[in-house]
């Protein structure tokens, strides 16, 4: 039975395999089906003495590998596949599971065992298909099955054992042997599906596909009902919840499959045993109830991992060297950044499972992603906020606990802490870096969130690096713009200014704004400076810009983040935390302050970007 008859049931659909394998990849990718890869983080640590014989155990983690992505693309990504496929394979001699070998040792052990003697391969697969309902729960019907090839091995000398061995091939493989390359010097004979001994059981899936679109026979699918299914991953640090969530004593449940229940991590011991949400109090607890509050917490614990991560990535260069070389393996990208190699790798899947790389075949490249924003000499590159933000705001966070108790941020404490012996002008450049490469990413919508055509000079109090003055005359090359900042500021900012800078229509000045006398101008700008000042400097400020305004010809543009109006998008209230004097607004709020000081017409625009845009008229 091919696969092709039932390719147009499939066209359109949302199929998933739930499997970083780049052999179970080429092997569905050969036969012409379309997916996506979602490398599942169930954790395989299902502890196989539930089990009462080898197979039961590949078609579990199968299993619970698909239910993993199924969950979390619905819970998580919002986007709920039509289809996950699991697999798991594994080698196993006299039914004892070989798993793949932690070094080389252990390989040799492994593979002079296999020596000479017929072993069997299993690989379970799991289908399961996915509904969204009204309610937002996720329904599945899960189809499973397993596969058996029977491998036998010549009798393997010393030096061909090691030979392979020292090629590396045999330590990401379970069994320690790749059939399908060098590995397949090792074996004598086959008897069954050549591709489930390379990884995946193509002929026995494509049968299953036939029985379920032609049609099913409804007493062979599992029909569940649930919220969500936790990922394993999320729960290693919940120590506290879990006891909220008692486990029920080892049984022999196991041939039941575990479809009904969601795995918990053991303590200490790191392993993984089932369980189904209990009594608290007497009062049972739902499945959904536990998830999702489990699903919420743990995103927001783990959400440092993930940001020192791309912290970690981006201080290495990794994105540089991929974009220079295209395409590496670990033990390349590991020389290049003079890392080891087990770390490289980790980080490098790690950066996957972000979407900052793509990975196929054992080889990392960069996402459109990666090279648009995170090579450290793209054009709209934010390499340098991404470091500042590593070595400075971090530690304004991680001191946030003091922050809210004193009310004032934390920011001596955290210059002591990353300055380093670095002190004065290199500080200030390493935050002009930062600012300067986050703005040139939202210039562009900032000036265009309103015609600016009429106004003819413009000044940008506070212009920093002049990005937004070079963006005015860009978009409008009648303008002429003069950035006026403090001395040490128009110093360091003639070394950010671009090729070909004009100085006729850009002018840099130096100067105090909150006390000099304002330059002429019929529109002023002023970029992330508001929600910095405490209100007695923020409206002597503004009622001096519009002191300075003549009356229905100048205007004030203003470029922060605005609040949406009930106060629940997080970015601009996380940034509130770094609890400066000032404050975050929302659109209201700044829009009476501006009324307040003298401007009677204000729009708001949101830009959709880093920073919104606000242009206040003086009538």
């Amino acid at each position: 039975m091919l696969l092709n008859p039932v390719i147009s049931k499939l066209a359109g659909k949302r199929v998933v395999l739930a499997s970083a394998s780049p052999r179970r990849q080429d092997i569905l990718s050969n036969v012409g089906l379309r997916f996506e890869v979602v490398p599942s983080w169930f954790k395989e640590t299902l502890d196989k003495s539930l089990f009462s014989a080898p197979y039961e155990y590949a078609v579990e983690t199968a299993k619970q590998k698909a239910l993993e992505v199924a969950s979390r693309m619905h819970v998580k990504h919002l986007k709920t596949p039509d289809i996950v496929i699991g697999a798991d394979t594994i080698v196993t001699l006299e039914d004892a599971i070989l798993e793949k070998p932690f070094d080389k040792q252990d390989a040799y052990n492994m593979l002079s065992r296999l020596s000479g003697k017929e072993h069997s391969v299993f690989t379970g697969v799991a289908i399961v298909h996915c509904r969204s309902q009204e309610d937002n729960h996720l329904e599945t019907d899960i189809i499973d099955f397993y596969e058996e090839t029977k491998v036998k091995f010549a009798d393997l000398s010393e030096d061909l054992l090691w030979e392979y061995i020292d090629s590396g091939e045999p330590m990401d493989k379970a069994g320690g042997y790749g059939i399908q390359s060098l590995g397949g010097m090792l074996v004598e004979s086959v008897h069954g599906d050549f591709l489930n001994v390379v990884g995946f059981p193509l002929n026995h899936f494509c049968k299953k596909l036939a029985e379920i679109y032609y049609p099913p026979p409804k007493q062979s699918i599992h029909r569940e009902k649930h919220d969500s299914i936790p990922y394993v991953e999320s729960f290693e640090n919940l120590s506290d919840v879990e006891k909220d969530c008692p486990s029920p004593s080892k049984t022999c449940e196991a041939k039941k499959g575990y479809q009904d229940r969601v795995f918990k991590a053991a303590g200490s011991s790191g392993s993984s045993l089932p369980y189904t949400p209990g009594l608290q109090n007497g009062v049972e607890e739902s499945p959904k109830h536990c998830a999702q509050k489990l699903s919420k917490i743990s995103d927001l614990i783990d959400g440092f991992k993930a940001s020192k991560t791309l912290f970690a990535a981006s201080k290495l260069k990794v994105f540089d060297k991929l974009k220079d070389k295209g395409a590496l393996k670990a033990m390349e990208i590991a020389d290049k950044i003079n890392a080891s190699v087990h770390g490289t790798e980790r980080l490098l899947d790690a950066c996957v499972a972000l979407g900052l790389l793509e990975k196929t075949h054992q080889v990392y490249s960069n996402t459109e992603l990666a090279n648009t924003y995170l090579v450290s000499d793209a054009a709209y590159s934010i390499h340098e906020y991404i470091m500042y933000a590593n070595d400075h705001l971090w530690f304004h966070f991680t001191h946030l606990d003091s922050a809210v108790v004193e009310g004032r941020g934390q920011h001596q404490t955290a210059i002591k802490k990353t300055c380093d012996g670095v002190h004065g002008p290199e500080v200030k450049k390493r935050r002009m870096r930062a600012m300067h490469c986050t703005l040139k990413i939202t210039a562009r919508d900032i000036v265009t969130a309103f015609d600016l055509s009429k106004y003819s000079f413009a000044c940008d109090l506070g212009g920093g690096t002049g990005v937004l003055a070079h963006e005015l005359v860009w978009t409008y090359p009648e303008m002429k713009v003069e950035v006026f900042d403090l001395p040490e500021v128009i110093n360091l900012t003639s070394q950010f200014q671009p090729e070909g800078f004009d100085s006729s229509h850009v002018t840099l000045t130096s100067g105090n704004f909150m006390e000099d006398i304002l330059p002429k101008a019929d529109l002023y700008i002023l970029s992330r400076v508001l929600h910095d000042l405490p209100e007695g400097p923020l409206n002597h400020l503004l009622k001096k810009v519009s002191e300075a305004c003549h009356p229905g010809r100048s205007a004030l543009l203003i470029a922060e983040i605005v609040l949406d109006e009930d106060k629940k998008e997080p970015r601009g209230l996380l940034q509130s935390l770094s609890m400066s004097e000032g404050k975050q607004r929302s659109g209201t709020e700044y829009k009476k302050l501006l009324e307040n000081n003298g401007f009677n017409s204000v729009q708001i625009k949101n830009t959709g970007n880093l920073l919104d845009a606000i242009l206040a008229v003086k009538r």
